[in-house]
């Protein structure tokens, strides 16, 4: 398979079929195409009934060369490759005698555990029943079995007694967990799939994860050259900066390229993310490349494009990143153009202190820079003299009169009225300085004044800026909070001390929390309306998401800092697998640190202790090298009920380069968990069907900590964090304190005001709906409470604020409808919007509506995928603040 088709499979789910056909007279791929199927059904995913025609009509060679390499490609999402073999590798030697009974087995104890599924021919999902003998799902709207003599499907003939099958649990049953099937289609149209999954990605309003940069990148070298399916607007600078630069790097793309810089490029620091693609670097600046040289055409459009801007943000621009835009000025050669292009000299003329006048004192010499006569020099002059708000002459040079500048000045002096003046202009640095400038005195309420100039501004704001403001300000009438700084990265790093601000008053964050969440609803009011929204307050639990670019490559993408019940099962499995360069030897280890309810160390379980506590939890075994092809794998059995009756609250799971060589190094390396139904019966075997995360250990680290175990509440709280490390060897039992102190922080500052999906999508409900319905579960510690289904409307009247405050903090609802377990809460959650325009804000897709249209974000999926409504990522929440 294609590196292209493996990221389309990834991304939209679409298998193409490119081998040859059956010679004639070959064998019969029947018991191939079954064996297929019940492979991909042990791995969660089902064929949709073209892709499975296409496949079957291929012959026994193209199905298992087909077959296994649609199989590699999803035991690699799945980190399962390293361990399996591949399918058909002695075809048909090693299909099973029996392969109809063994496929039939695997959809009965599917439907008995997760009875809602997708129909393979429409995709939705409904009164799915499985076809007799064949078991393929269909659902009673395409086929109800009066019709036809075979199956709708491999047209096998069906029993004419009863067209469907009742599911029994078959007596030697696999004890895996199940759920809802992902459905495999058909790929006719690659450049059209392409251009499809790439613009999924350019619309993206936050940093691309490292993952998401490389699909980007191989989508564009394989979309079409004419760039007429180019977007006009790409939100995130970084995003749009990789875009350009892959095409101007790429010869079929770069004349069609040279036009869009100047609509696209806005700011200089927007030139300097080009520079650094260009120049095969990172967008994010984090890590400077040497530039490459510019062709002539090039160099003049990026000239161009700089002396467009206006003099004073381009200065400003230029000094942010004053090393970087000196080797820039390298290859742009401004002074060349400064006639044409007089602003552009102007700032690296302030960049680089060139000298501007004459006299015998002057750098130049005769006719140089700073000489008599000097053309450049007077030229500078004149330019100055037309901007004397952005710089102005000292001496023989010219220096910035920055904004930033006068701001700092501004906060140092304590200037409340010139503060909030200076950054009134510039709305997302008013938010970013929100709390500083509060601090200026000391406020019992917010001034009128103030309160104006946010009404003013704050339209204007991004919703980044809106939405990190107001998870800032709801913790700030605290005292003796702990501070947790994520300074920028390649990986996420995690700094905490004390808080030793003073708090600002209840009333002023009050008041500043208001106007900042009915400037959200007043954006969200004008996006289209819905009929119903149906909300899940376990959104509650997930936060917006930020700083993506630093997350790892991961099989769920769960925001930093969201907190997620543990997947159902006794035992949860943590599993590493890494391989080590050629002539090195690399030694990671994956250890668990256990904690008491205070944070106090309780114990580990690593290579130096393999059991902890009555095999409360059990690590596999220390490799100390992983050499080629195989690698080495390690693992750490959790069982949670023993680890709690052992008074153990908290496991943090750590992946330690014990002989530190740093993760980047490495040919791969991955890391994740699955979830074991039972503590009996365990075999070291790897099952991707139990696997629910799976992420890359990537970067200049050598210490990472994906998640801390909540093992009262059987919950996680996913921080992918990278701790520093010394020099030398590492080992749990050295950095316990540490990791104690760290944890314990990290879940004090996720626990409490952060802004999540649950404001989000409240926001988007109360304004764009007058009906909201939240699934309610009972909590945990409970007795006698059931889940229910709460109902709110809207009164008569009563305004966006106030509806969404009465859904936000779950006041009592107008009506309540009890449901005896959680299928039953979903069935009547589908209910709620069954054939309405719905909008849908969801944990896990089990609800599935029926002959609903609208729109559906969920976190982890599910039948409503099958529904036919439009897919939502928190990001696009988050965009439609924009």
């Amino acid at each position: 398979m294609s590196v292209l088709s493996s990221v389309l499979l990834r991304r939209l789910r679409t298998v193409y079929v490119d081998q040859a056909g059956p010679r004639p007279g070959g064998p019969s791929t029947a018991e191939g195409l079954v064996a297929l199927e019940a492979e991909l059904l042990d791995r969660g995913f089902a064929l949709t009934a073209r892709l499975r025609a296409a496949l079957g009509w291929l012959g026994p060679a193209g199905l298992a060369e087909a077959g296994g390499e649609l199989i590699r490609a999803i035991d690699a999402e799945l980190g399962a490759d390293r361990t399996h073999m591949p399918l058909f590798r002695a075809f048909p030697a090693s299909v099973p005698d029996d392969t109809l009974r063994l496929y039939v087995d695997r959809v009965f104890v599917l439907l008995l555990q997760s009875p809602a599924q997708p129909c393979v021919l429409c995709g939705t999902v409904g009164s799915v029943h499985p076809v007799s003998p064949c078991a393929h799902l269909v659902c009673h709207g395409c086929w109800d079995g009066t019709d036809y003599a075979g199956c709708p499907l491999c047209h096998r003939r069906i029993d004419r007694d009863d067209p469907f099958l009742k599911p029994g649990m078959p007596a030697d049953r696999p004890d895996v967990p199940w759920g809802p099937l992902k459905l495999l289609d058909l790929g006719t149209d690659r450049q059209a799939d392409t251009v499809r999954a790439l613009l999924r990605l350019l619309e993206r309003r936050t940093p691309l994860p490292p993952q998401d940069r490389d699909d980007v990148k191989l989508l564009l070298g394989n979309a079409p050259a004419t760039l007429d399916w180019l977007p006009g607007d790409i939100p995130v600078r970084e995003t749009k900066a990789l875009v350009l630069g892959s095409l101007l790097l790429d010869r079929r793309t770069r004349e069609a390229a040279l036009p869009l810089l100047a609509a696209h490029l806005t700011t200089a620091t927007d030139v300097l993310r080009l520079l650094q693609v260009w120049s095969g670097g990172e967008a994010d600046l984090l890590a400077p490349r040497r530039f490459r040289t510019l062709p002539r055409p090039l160099r003049r459009r990026l000239l161009e494009v700089l002396d467009g801007f206006e003099a004073s943000t381009l200065v400003e621009d230029v000094l942010r990143h004053p090393v970087a835009w000196k080797h820039a000025a390298e290859i742009l050669h401004p002074y060349e153009q400064h006639t044409r292009r007089p602003r552009a000299a102007l700032a690296f003329a302030v960049l680089r202190g060139t000298a501007v006048s004459g006299g015998s004192g002057g750098s130049g010499g005769s006719g140089g820079p700073g000489g008599p006569g000097d053309p450049l020099g007077e030229a500078l002059l004149r330019t100055a003299a037309e901007h004397p708000g952005a710089v102005r002459v000292d001496g023989t040079r010219i220096k910035a009169d920055t904004w930033a500048a006068r701001t700092e000045q501004a906060l140092r002096d304590r200037d409340f009225d010139a503060a909030l003046a200076l950054l009134s202009q510039r709305p997302g640095e008013l938010l970013r300085r929100l709390d500083h400038l509060l601090r200026l005195h000391a406020l019992d309420d917010l001034p009128d004044g103030f309160a104006g100039t946010l009404r003013r501004v704050l339209p204007k704001a991004g919703p980044g800026p809106l939405l990190a403001a107001l998870g800032r300000l709801r913790v700030r009438d605290v005292a003796g909070e702990r501070r947790v700084f994520f300074p920028r990265g390649h990986v996420t790093h995690a700094y905490t001390s004390q808080d030793t601000r003073a708090p600002l008053s209840p009333r002023v964050t009050g008041a500043v929390c208001a106007l900042l969440e009915t400037e959200a609803l007043r954006r969200l009011s004008a996006a289209s309306r819905f009929d119903v929204s149906v909300l899940d307050s376990r959104l509650g639990d997930l936060h917006v998401p930020s700083a993506e670019g630093a997350s790892a490559k991961a099989l769920v993408s769960v925001p930093r800092g969201s907190t997620q019940p543990l997947p159902e099962g006794e035992v949860l499995r943590l599993f590493l697998h890494w391989t080590q360069p050629e002539r090195s030897r690399v030694d990671l280890d994956l250890s668990v640190a256990l904690y008491h309810e205070d944070w106090t160390f309780a114990g580990l379980c690593d290579y130096t202790h393999l059991v902890h506590g009555k095999r409360a939890a059990v690590h596999s075994g220390d490799l100390t090298s992983a050499p080629a092809p195989d690698g080495a794998t390690e693992y750490v059995d959790l069982d949670l009920a023993a680890l709690s009756d052992g008074r153990i609250r908290f496991a943090v799971p750590v992946v330690f380069s014990y002989n530190n060589i740093p993760f980047e190094e490495l040919v791969d390396a991955f890391a994740g968990f699955m979830a074991l139904p039972s503590r009996a019966g365990r075999t070291s075997a790897f099952q991707p069907r139990t696997v629910r995360q799976r992420y890359d250990l990537e970067g200049d680290s050598r210490i990472h900590v994906p998640l801390l175990v909540d093992l009262e509440r059987r919950t996680f709280l996913w921080t992918d964090l990278h701790l520093s490390a010394s020099e030398g060897y590492h080992s749990v039992h050295r950095h316990s304190a540490d990791l104690g102190r760290v944890a314990r922080d990290l879940f004090q500052y996720f626990a409490t005001g952060r802004t999540t999906l649950w404001d989000l999508a409240v926001w988007h409900a109360a304004a764009r709906t007058d009906e909201v319905a939240v699934v309610h579960r009972a909590p945990s510690t409970a007795t006698g409470a059931a889940d229910e289904l709460w109902h709110y409307r809207r009164r008569d009247g009563e305004p966006d604020v106030a509806f969404a405050a009465r859904v936000r903090s779950l006041e009592p609802p107008e009506r309540r409808r009890p449901a005896d377990g959680a299928e039953a809460l979903m069935a009547l959650a589908a209910e709620a919007a069954g054939r309405k325009h719905a909008l849908l804000a969801l944990l896990e897709g089990r609800v599935a509506p029926e002959g609903a249209t609208g729109a559906v974000y969920r976190l982890l999926p599910g039948p409503v995928d099958g529904c036919g409504l439009e897919p939502l990522t928190a990001g696009d929440l988050v965009a439609a603040l924009g």
